[in-house]
Protein backbone atom coordinates (compact mmCIF):
# COMPACT_ATOMS: atom_id res chain seq x y z
CA UNK A 1 0.00 0.00 0.00
CA UNK A 2 1.20 3.48 -0.89
CA UNK A 3 0.13 6.56 1.09
CA UNK A 4 0.71 9.96 -0.52
CA UNK A 5 0.95 13.09 1.58
CA UNK A 6 2.80 16.41 1.76
CA UNK A 7 4.93 18.22 4.30
CA UNK A 8 2.27 20.85 5.02
CA UNK A 9 -0.30 18.23 6.11
CA UNK A 10 1.76 15.23 7.23
CA UNK A 11 1.96 16.10 10.94
CA UNK A 12 -1.78 16.69 11.03
CA UNK A 13 -3.00 13.69 9.05
CA UNK A 14 -0.50 10.83 9.25
CA UNK A 15 -0.40 9.92 12.98
CA UNK A 16 -3.94 8.51 13.10
CA UNK A 17 -3.00 5.94 10.45
CA UNK A 18 -0.10 4.67 12.57
CA UNK A 19 -2.64 3.73 15.25
CA UNK A 20 -5.19 2.28 12.84
CA UNK A 21 -4.95 1.02 9.24
CA UNK A 22 -1.18 0.80 8.91
CA UNK A 23 -1.04 -1.56 11.91
CA UNK A 24 -2.61 -4.19 9.63
CA UNK A 25 -0.68 -3.41 6.43
CA UNK A 26 2.88 -4.66 6.85
CA UNK A 27 3.99 -3.75 3.33
CA UNK A 28 3.42 -0.04 3.00
CA UNK A 29 5.37 3.05 2.04
CA UNK A 30 4.69 6.75 2.60
CA UNK A 31 5.61 9.26 -0.11
CA UNK A 32 5.72 13.01 0.39
CA UNK A 33 7.64 16.06 -0.80
CA UNK A 34 10.05 15.94 2.14
CA UNK A 35 12.22 13.21 3.66
CA UNK A 36 11.58 12.83 7.39
CA UNK A 37 10.54 10.47 10.18
CA UNK A 38 7.23 10.96 11.94
CA UNK A 39 6.63 8.97 15.13
CA UNK A 40 9.27 6.47 14.03
CA UNK A 41 7.83 6.00 10.54
CA UNK A 42 9.90 6.83 7.48
CA UNK A 43 8.40 9.32 5.02
CA UNK A 44 10.15 9.39 1.63
CA UNK A 45 10.68 12.36 -0.67
CA UNK A 46 9.19 11.17 -3.96
CA UNK A 47 10.29 14.31 -5.83
CA UNK A 48 14.01 14.06 -5.17
CA UNK A 49 14.74 12.68 -8.64
CA UNK A 50 12.69 15.24 -10.55
CA UNK A 51 14.78 16.99 -13.20
CA UNK A 52 16.48 20.28 -12.39
CA UNK A 53 14.94 21.74 -15.54
CA UNK A 54 11.42 21.03 -14.29
CA UNK A 55 12.19 22.37 -10.83
CA UNK A 56 13.57 25.59 -12.30
CA UNK A 57 10.58 26.15 -14.57
CA UNK A 58 7.67 25.50 -12.19
CA UNK A 59 6.97 28.07 -9.42
CA UNK A 60 5.62 25.47 -6.97
CA UNK A 61 9.07 23.94 -6.64
CA UNK A 62 10.16 27.07 -4.77
CA UNK A 63 8.12 25.69 -1.89
CA UNK A 64 9.81 22.32 -2.29
CA UNK A 65 13.25 23.97 -2.03
CA UNK A 66 12.05 25.83 1.06
CA UNK A 67 11.18 22.50 2.65
CA UNK A 68 14.72 21.20 2.16
CA UNK A 69 16.37 24.28 3.64
CA UNK A 70 13.98 25.66 6.25
CA UNK A 71 11.66 22.71 6.97
CA UNK A 72 8.30 24.07 8.14
CA UNK A 73 9.71 27.32 9.50
CA UNK A 74 8.57 30.49 7.81
CA UNK A 75 5.64 28.99 5.96
CA UNK A 76 2.52 31.13 5.81
CA UNK A 77 0.00 29.09 7.78
CA UNK A 78 -3.00 30.55 5.98
CA UNK A 79 -1.57 29.61 2.60
CA UNK A 80 0.34 26.40 3.19
CA UNK A 81 0.01 24.64 6.53
CA UNK A 82 -2.85 22.26 7.13
CA UNK A 83 -5.31 21.48 4.39
CA UNK A 84 -8.92 21.74 3.27
CA UNK A 85 -11.12 18.80 2.27
CA UNK A 86 -10.63 18.97 -1.48
CA UNK A 87 -7.42 20.92 -1.86
CA UNK A 88 -7.00 24.43 -3.21
CA UNK A 89 -5.84 25.54 -6.63
CA UNK A 90 -4.37 28.66 -4.98
CA UNK A 91 -2.24 26.61 -2.58
CA UNK A 92 1.33 26.00 -3.77
CA UNK A 93 1.61 22.82 -1.68
CA UNK A 94 -1.56 21.46 -3.29
CA UNK A 95 -0.33 22.37 -6.78
CA UNK A 96 3.05 20.75 -6.10
CA UNK A 97 1.23 17.48 -5.38
CA UNK A 98 0.42 16.86 -9.06
CA UNK A 99 4.08 16.07 -9.75
CA UNK A 100 4.11 13.15 -7.28
CA UNK A 101 1.87 10.68 -9.10
CA UNK A 102 4.15 9.35 -11.83
CA UNK A 103 7.32 9.15 -9.69
CA UNK A 104 5.18 7.53 -6.99
CA UNK A 105 4.23 4.60 -9.23
CA UNK A 106 7.86 4.13 -10.27
CA UNK A 107 9.11 4.25 -6.67
CA UNK A 108 6.38 1.87 -5.49
CA UNK A 109 7.58 -0.71 -8.01
CA UNK A 110 11.12 -0.35 -6.74
CA UNK A 111 9.96 -0.60 -3.13
CA UNK A 112 7.97 -3.83 -3.66
CA UNK A 113 9.01 -5.31 -7.03
CA UNK A 114 7.25 -8.61 -6.33
CA UNK A 115 3.85 -7.16 -5.40
CA UNK A 116 0.77 -8.27 -7.35
CA UNK A 117 -1.21 -5.13 -6.55
CA UNK A 118 -0.38 -1.53 -5.71
CA UNK A 119 -2.97 0.37 -3.69
CA UNK A 120 -2.68 4.16 -3.53
CA UNK A 121 -4.46 6.32 -0.95
CA UNK A 122 -4.05 9.76 0.61
CA UNK A 123 -3.67 10.77 4.23
CA UNK A 124 -7.36 11.67 4.60
CA UNK A 125 -8.53 8.37 3.09
CA UNK A 126 -9.91 5.60 5.28
CA UNK A 127 -9.18 2.16 3.87
CA UNK A 128 -11.31 -0.85 4.86
CA UNK A 129 -8.41 -3.27 4.57
CA UNK A 130 -10.29 -6.59 4.94
CA UNK A 131 -12.78 -5.54 2.24
CA UNK A 132 -9.95 -4.53 -0.09
CA UNK A 133 -8.34 -7.96 0.28
CA UNK A 134 -11.65 -9.74 -0.40
CA UNK A 135 -12.27 -7.58 -3.45
CA UNK A 136 -8.83 -8.10 -4.99
CA UNK A 137 -9.07 -11.87 -4.50
CA UNK A 138 -11.97 -11.81 -6.96
CA UNK A 139 -9.86 -10.12 -9.67
CA UNK A 140 -7.09 -11.41 -11.95
CA UNK A 141 -3.81 -9.86 -10.86
CA UNK A 142 -2.21 -11.02 -14.12
CA UNK A 143 -4.32 -8.56 -16.11
CA UNK A 144 -3.44 -4.91 -16.63
CA UNK A 145 -5.97 -3.35 -14.26
CA UNK A 146 -6.54 0.25 -13.18
CA UNK A 147 -9.35 0.49 -10.61
CA UNK A 148 -10.99 3.44 -8.88
CA UNK A 149 -13.72 6.07 -8.68
CA UNK A 150 -14.24 7.52 -12.12
CA UNK A 151 -13.70 11.18 -12.95
CA UNK A 152 -12.95 12.96 -16.21
CA UNK A 153 -11.20 16.10 -17.39
CA UNK A 154 -11.56 16.66 -21.11
CA UNK A 155 -11.18 13.32 -22.84
CA UNK A 156 -9.22 11.72 -19.99
CA UNK A 157 -11.10 9.30 -17.74
CA UNK A 158 -9.17 8.67 -14.54
CA UNK A 159 -9.43 7.42 -10.97
CA UNK A 160 -9.77 10.11 -8.32
CA UNK A 161 -6.58 10.11 -6.27
CA UNK A 162 -8.03 11.00 -2.89
CA UNK A 163 -10.64 8.27 -3.13
CA UNK A 164 -7.88 5.74 -3.67
CA UNK A 165 -7.06 3.58 -6.65
CA UNK A 166 -5.42 0.27 -7.49
CA UNK A 167 -2.94 -0.78 -10.17
CA UNK A 168 -2.05 -4.35 -10.94
CA UNK A 169 1.65 -5.06 -11.22
CA UNK A 170 1.47 -5.22 -15.01
CA UNK A 171 -0.31 -1.88 -15.25
CA UNK A 172 2.17 -0.23 -12.89
CA UNK A 173 5.11 -1.57 -14.88
CA UNK A 174 3.70 -0.30 -18.18
CA UNK A 175 3.02 3.14 -16.71
CA UNK A 176 6.49 3.38 -15.22
CA UNK A 177 8.30 2.24 -18.35
CA UNK A 178 6.31 4.55 -20.63
CA UNK A 179 6.77 7.53 -18.31
CA UNK A 180 10.54 6.99 -18.05
CA UNK A 181 10.77 6.79 -21.85
CA UNK A 182 8.93 10.10 -22.29
CA UNK A 183 10.03 12.10 -19.25
CA UNK A 184 10.29 15.52 -20.89
CA UNK A 185 6.92 15.21 -22.62
CA UNK A 186 5.11 14.19 -19.44
CA UNK A 187 6.93 16.80 -17.35
CA UNK A 188 5.59 19.42 -19.75
CA UNK A 189 2.11 17.86 -19.71
CA UNK A 190 2.05 17.78 -15.90
CA UNK A 191 3.23 21.39 -15.65
CA UNK A 192 0.33 22.43 -17.86
CA UNK A 193 -2.23 20.40 -15.92
CA UNK A 194 -3.72 20.91 -12.45
CA UNK A 195 -4.51 17.36 -11.31
CA UNK A 196 -1.89 14.66 -10.88
CA UNK A 197 -4.44 11.85 -10.84
CA UNK A 198 -5.60 13.01 -14.26
CA UNK A 199 -1.98 13.00 -15.50
CA UNK A 200 -1.60 9.40 -14.35
CA UNK A 201 -4.86 8.56 -16.10
CA UNK A 202 -3.48 10.11 -19.29
CA UNK A 203 -0.39 7.89 -19.19
CA UNK A 204 -2.55 4.83 -18.60
CA UNK A 205 -4.70 5.85 -21.53
CA UNK A 206 -1.56 6.26 -23.65
CA UNK A 207 -0.48 2.69 -22.87
CA UNK A 208 -3.96 1.33 -23.61
CA UNK A 209 -5.16 0.60 -20.07
CA UNK A 210 -8.73 1.66 -19.37
CA UNK A 211 -10.20 2.47 -15.99
CA UNK A 212 -12.30 -0.13 -14.21
CA UNK A 213 -15.10 1.79 -12.50
CA UNK A 214 -15.34 0.74 -8.87
CA UNK A 215 -18.44 2.51 -7.58
CA UNK A 216 -19.64 2.11 -4.89
CA UNK A 217 -16.62 0.43 -3.28
CA UNK A 218 -14.38 3.50 -3.59
CA UNK A 219 -16.11 6.54 -2.11
CA UNK A 220 -15.10 10.16 -2.62
CA UNK A 221 -17.33 11.20 0.29
CA UNK A 222 -16.61 10.90 3.99
CA UNK A 223 -19.04 8.78 5.96
CA UNK A 224 -20.38 11.92 7.64
CA UNK A 225 -21.68 13.56 4.44
CA UNK A 226 -22.53 10.47 2.41
CA UNK A 227 -26.09 9.82 1.27
CA UNK A 228 -26.30 6.07 1.77
CA UNK A 229 -29.40 5.77 -0.40
CA UNK A 230 -27.81 6.55 -3.77
CA UNK A 231 -27.50 4.41 -6.87
CA UNK A 232 -25.27 4.73 -9.92
CA UNK A 233 -24.56 2.39 -12.79
CA UNK A 234 -27.42 0.16 -11.54
CA UNK A 235 -25.52 -0.32 -8.28
CA UNK A 236 -27.10 0.58 -4.96
CA UNK A 237 -24.53 1.83 -2.48
CA UNK A 238 -26.45 0.48 0.53
CA UNK A 239 -25.99 -3.14 -0.58
CA UNK A 240 -22.28 -3.04 -1.42
CA UNK A 241 -19.06 -3.22 0.58
CA UNK A 242 -17.03 -0.04 1.12
CA UNK A 243 -13.29 -0.08 0.47
CA UNK A 244 -12.41 3.60 0.90
CA UNK A 245 -13.92 6.82 2.19
CA UNK A 246 -12.25 10.14 1.31
CA UNK A 247 -12.00 13.48 3.15
CA UNK A 248 -12.09 11.72 6.51
CA UNK A 249 -11.20 13.60 9.68
CA UNK A 250 -9.11 12.02 12.41
CA UNK A 251 -12.03 11.23 14.72
CA UNK A 252 -13.94 9.60 11.87
CA UNK A 253 -10.99 7.39 10.98
CA UNK A 254 -10.66 6.25 14.59
CA UNK A 255 -14.38 5.60 14.85
CA UNK A 256 -14.49 3.46 11.71
CA UNK A 257 -11.39 1.57 12.80
CA UNK A 258 -13.02 0.70 16.11
CA UNK A 259 -16.23 -0.31 14.34
CA UNK A 260 -14.30 -2.52 11.94
CA UNK A 261 -12.33 -4.20 14.73
CA UNK A 262 -15.49 -4.87 16.73
CA UNK A 263 -17.20 -6.44 13.70
CA UNK A 264 -14.21 -8.66 12.95
CA UNK A 265 -14.46 -10.12 16.46
CA UNK A 266 -18.09 -11.09 15.77
CA UNK A 267 -18.25 -12.08 12.10
CA UNK A 268 -16.16 -12.88 9.05
CA UNK A 269 -18.77 -11.35 6.73
CA UNK A 270 -17.64 -8.20 4.88
CA UNK A 271 -18.80 -4.89 6.29
CA UNK A 272 -21.33 -3.25 3.96
CA UNK A 273 -22.29 0.39 3.57
CA UNK A 274 -25.59 -0.40 5.27
CA UNK A 275 -23.67 -1.86 8.22
CA UNK A 276 -21.75 1.40 8.58
CA UNK A 277 -25.01 3.31 8.54
CA UNK A 278 -26.81 1.03 11.00
CA UNK A 279 -23.94 0.46 13.42
CA UNK A 280 -22.14 3.82 13.28
CA UNK A 281 -24.56 6.52 12.14
CA UNK A 282 -28.03 5.31 13.16
CA UNK A 283 -27.32 5.07 16.93
CA UNK A 284 -26.23 8.73 16.91
CA UNK A 285 -29.32 10.10 15.17
CA UNK A 286 -32.06 11.77 17.22
CA UNK A 287 -35.15 13.94 16.87
CA UNK A 288 -33.08 16.91 18.09
CA UNK A 289 -29.28 17.37 18.16
CA UNK A 290 -27.73 20.58 19.48
CA UNK A 291 -24.68 22.24 17.91
CA UNK A 292 -24.83 20.01 14.85
CA UNK A 293 -25.01 20.61 11.09
CA UNK A 294 -26.52 17.63 9.25
CA UNK A 295 -26.18 19.38 5.87
CA UNK A 296 -29.87 19.68 5.08
CA UNK A 297 -29.79 21.60 1.81
CA UNK A 298 -32.62 20.42 -0.44
CA UNK A 299 -33.72 24.00 -1.13
CA UNK A 300 -33.26 27.57 0.05
CA UNK A 301 -33.80 27.79 3.83
CA UNK A 302 -37.23 29.00 4.99
CA UNK A 303 -38.02 31.48 7.73
CA UNK A 304 -38.71 29.90 11.11
CA UNK A 305 -39.05 31.22 14.63
CA UNK A 306 -37.34 28.28 16.33
CA UNK A 307 -36.29 24.64 15.88
CA UNK A 308 -39.79 23.48 16.85
CA UNK A 309 -41.28 25.33 13.91
CA UNK A 310 -38.52 23.95 11.72
CA UNK A 311 -39.48 20.43 12.83
CA UNK A 312 -43.08 21.20 11.88
CA UNK A 313 -42.01 22.44 8.44
CA UNK A 314 -40.18 19.18 7.80
CA UNK A 315 -43.04 17.07 9.15
CA UNK A 316 -45.43 18.81 6.74
CA UNK A 317 -43.37 17.58 3.78
CA UNK A 318 -44.00 13.83 3.20
CA UNK A 319 -40.53 13.27 1.75
CA UNK A 320 -38.62 15.24 4.41
CA UNK A 321 -36.35 13.15 6.61
CA UNK A 322 -34.20 15.70 8.43
CA UNK A 323 -33.80 19.41 9.13
CA UNK A 324 -31.43 21.98 10.58
CA UNK A 325 -32.20 25.32 12.19
CA UNK A 326 -30.17 28.38 13.05
CA UNK A 327 -30.67 32.12 13.29
CA UNK A 328 -34.25 32.18 12.07
CA UNK A 329 -33.61 29.89 9.10
CA UNK A 330 -34.87 26.33 8.58
CA UNK A 331 -33.35 23.92 6.06
CA UNK A 332 -34.86 20.55 5.22
CA UNK A 333 -33.76 17.46 3.30
CA UNK A 334 -35.19 14.28 1.80
CA UNK A 335 -31.76 12.66 2.22
CA UNK A 336 -30.03 11.59 5.41
CA UNK A 337 -26.52 12.84 6.01
CA UNK A 338 -24.97 12.48 9.44
CA UNK A 339 -23.01 15.75 9.41
CA UNK A 340 -20.58 17.34 11.84
CA UNK A 341 -20.47 19.27 15.07
CA UNK A 342 -20.25 22.84 13.81
CA UNK A 343 -20.81 26.52 14.48
CA UNK A 344 -20.84 27.41 10.82
CA UNK A 345 -23.45 26.07 8.45
CA UNK A 346 -23.00 24.40 5.09
CA UNK A 347 -25.39 26.11 2.67
CA UNK A 348 -24.04 24.76 -0.63
CA UNK A 349 -22.89 21.15 -0.71
CA UNK A 350 -21.41 19.75 -3.93
CA UNK A 351 -22.14 16.06 -4.40
CA UNK A 352 -19.69 15.94 -7.30
CA UNK A 353 -16.86 17.49 -5.28
CA UNK A 354 -17.88 15.70 -2.06
CA UNK A 355 -17.59 18.84 0.02
CA UNK A 356 -19.30 21.92 1.30
CA UNK A 357 -18.38 24.71 -1.08
CA UNK A 358 -20.01 27.58 0.81
CA UNK A 359 -20.18 28.04 4.56
CA UNK A 360 -22.46 30.61 6.21
CA UNK A 361 -21.03 32.57 9.11
CA UNK A 362 -23.81 32.59 11.66
CA UNK A 363 -22.37 33.98 14.91
CA UNK A 364 -23.74 37.51 14.45
CA UNK A 365 -27.09 36.16 13.21
CA UNK A 366 -27.29 33.89 16.26
CA UNK A 367 -26.90 36.87 18.57
CA UNK A 368 -29.63 38.76 16.71
CA UNK A 369 -32.04 35.82 16.96
CA UNK A 370 -30.97 34.70 20.44
CA UNK A 371 -30.28 31.19 19.14
CA UNK A 372 -27.52 28.76 19.99
CA UNK A 373 -25.40 27.41 17.16
CA UNK A 374 -27.12 24.90 14.84
CA UNK A 375 -29.91 22.56 15.88
CA UNK A 376 -30.51 19.53 13.72
CA UNK A 377 -33.01 16.73 13.87
CA UNK A 378 -34.78 13.88 12.14
CA UNK A 379 -38.22 12.44 11.59
CA UNK A 380 -37.49 9.32 13.62
CA UNK A 381 -40.56 7.32 12.57
CA UNK A 382 -39.79 8.02 8.93
CA UNK A 383 -36.18 7.06 9.54
CA UNK A 384 -37.15 3.55 10.62
CA UNK A 385 -39.30 3.14 7.51
CA UNK A 386 -36.44 4.51 5.39
CA UNK A 387 -34.03 1.85 6.68
CA UNK A 388 -36.53 -1.00 6.34
CA UNK A 389 -37.48 -0.01 2.81
CA UNK A 390 -33.90 0.22 1.53
CA UNK A 391 -33.04 -3.12 3.09
CA UNK A 392 -35.66 -4.80 0.90
CA UNK A 393 -33.87 -3.55 -2.23
CA UNK A 394 -30.74 -5.63 -1.57
CA UNK A 395 -30.38 -9.23 -2.68
CA UNK A 396 -30.82 -11.54 0.28
CA UNK A 397 -28.00 -13.85 -0.84
CA UNK A 398 -25.22 -11.25 -0.82
CA UNK A 399 -24.77 -11.41 -4.59
CA UNK A 400 -24.65 -7.61 -4.76
CA UNK A 401 -21.86 -7.24 -2.20
CA UNK A 402 -19.21 -6.86 -4.88
CA UNK A 403 -19.40 -4.94 -8.15
CA UNK A 404 -17.16 -6.80 -10.58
Amino acid sequence: MVMRTGMTEALEKLPVHFDTTLKCVPKHVIFSDYEERIQGHQVHDVLNKVSATLKASVPEFELYEHFKIHRREGLNESQHLGSVPSGSTDNAAWKLDRFKFLPMVNRALRHQPGAKWFVFIEADTYLVWPNLLSYLLKLDANKDLYIGKQMSIGDVLFAHGGTGFVLSSGAAQKVSAHWRSHLMAYDKYTAGSWAGDMVLGKVLKDVGINLTWAFPHFQGNPVHTLDHNISKMDRRLWCHAPITYNHMREEGIRDLWQLQQARMRKTSEPMLHRDVFKEYILPKLAARIEDWDNISIDAEPKEAMDSGQCYDLCEAQPACLQFSYTAGKCATSSEIRYGYAARTRCVDYSTAASKCIRWEEIQQQQQQHNSSSIQSGLMMERLQHYVTEIDTLCAGDGSDTWAL
